[in-house]
């Protein structure tokens, strides 16, 4: 009777297990695109498609804690042929390009005859997710809905302005001439309302939007505060050198540095410079950049002297540009006393032969990581190759 009993008990646990394993997403597996297509006409329903990589941190966390709850399977297997695709592999690759699938993950809804009806990219919370789904299956509201008013002609502020959120949170990059279209209603760009999306939506820096953020450095400054604006002004610009449509010279570059930022721009252009000799494999130049960088814009805080001792560690050999290294390491201490900065210091002395000075700051080092509950695996390992004469 035990034994009857025992078996029953394993089988609903099982069974509860399995049930439990069935609450959330039911997502197709073994099909081809093409299957899929048909199972979306034949059923009239969308498919969600989970554009993810292996690698994408926020697919990982959508497909642990999302996808298996038990409400937004309860709608999404109601409404939807649900399916899961790598975006790196099989037919995965096709459908990225023909999706222009350009981050992790992409949310897509996609008709049976392959029509992309609504798109989102990111992680999205439960609630959210179960809206996003709403919002593809309503005619009125779907991005291609707002594409075919776009289209017809609709140019009314308060639509644009939407559709532009819209069109950005796709991550595809087909918001800029919507946002262009938004600002073309507005006779004063400089309200804050408009300050505030001029910030978020503009990514071009060739735009006027960008031009008209340059040239009021200030009001963007009142409203978003100095650190945001330079960063942003910055981003642009970078984005300008590293994605136009030819590769600027180092000559063209510093013109632009101080075409857009004449305040800042001896400083980006020198920090430009240490990273595109660093890119290049460019040793020397890469030194020769830092130290100049360093001698007409001294350096803010400790990390920022110990990061180019650091490299200066890794990445070069001659003795002349070590001691100027660990003259930094060294401020860097002076500036403020830490492990990693006092690991610098350790690594430099031993590269230059100063062995008894390179077993002092690798103590020093591994005494504050202790006090800290830091790691130090790495500053001992410096001392044991020392203490094994290497």
């Amino acid at each position: 009777m035990k034994k009857i009993i025992v078996l029953v008990l394993a089988l609903f646990i099982v069974q509860a297990a399995t049930f439990a394993a069935d609450e959330g997403i039911q997502f197709e597996e073994g099909k081809t695109w093409k299957e899929l297509l048909q199972m979306a006409t034949e059923s009239n329903r969308l498919i969600f498609m989970d554009a993810y990589t292996t690698w994408c941190g926020p697919c990982k966390k959508m497909s642990k804690e999302i996808f298996p709850q038990k409400e937004v399977g309860a709608f999404y297997n109601a409404n939807f042929i649900n399916v899961k695709i790598d975006m790196e592999n099989g037919e995965g690759i096709k459908l990225a390009k023909m999706y222009n699938v350009r981050a992790y993950p992409t949310l897509l809804f996609i008709d049976g005859s392959g029509t992309l009806i609504h798109r989102v990219a990111g992680y999205m919370e439960a609630e959210d997710f179960i809206q996003l789904g709403k919002t593809a299956n309503d005619p009125t509201k779907s991005l291609s809905a707002l594409e075919k008013k776009y289209a017809d002609g609709n140019r009314d502020a308060n639509f644009l302005r939407k559709y532009t959120e819209i069109r950005y949170n796709t991550a595809d990059g087909s918001h800029s001439e919507i946002a262009d279209a938004y600002l073309e209603t507005q006779d004063d760009w400089g309200t804050e309302e408009n300050i505030e999306f001029i910030y978020q939506y503009t990514d071009d820096a060739s735009s006027p939007a960008f031009e008209y953020l340059v040239k009021n450095k200030q009001k963007f400054k009142d409203v978003l505060g100095e650190r945001a604006v330079t960063q942003k002004i910055e981003q642009l610009i970078y984005m300008q050198i590293y994605y136009g449509e030819t590769q600027p010279t180092l000559e063209e570059i510093e013109g632009i540095f101080k075409k857009y930022y004449p305040e800042k721009a001896g400083e980006l252009y020198a920090n430009f410079k240490m990273s595109y000799y660093r890119q290049a494999g460019d040793r020397k130049g890469y030194a020769d950049a830092a130290i100049d960088r360093f001698k007409k814009f001294p350096p803010r805080d400790y990390s920022e002297l110990n990061e180019a001792a650091w490299t200066f560690y890794e990445v070069i050999d001659d003795k002349k540009y070590l001691k100027q290294a660990l003259k930094w390491a060294k401020k860097s201490v002076k500036m403020s006393n830490r492990y990693e900065n006092n690991d610098t210091v350790a690594h430099l002395y031993h590269k230059l032969g100063k062995t008894k000075k390179a077993i002092k700051y690798a103590n020093a080092a591994i005494d504050i990581a202790k006090a800290n509950k830091e790691d130090y695996s790495f500053t001992q390992g410096l001392l044991d190759k020392i203490n094994e004469g290497k």
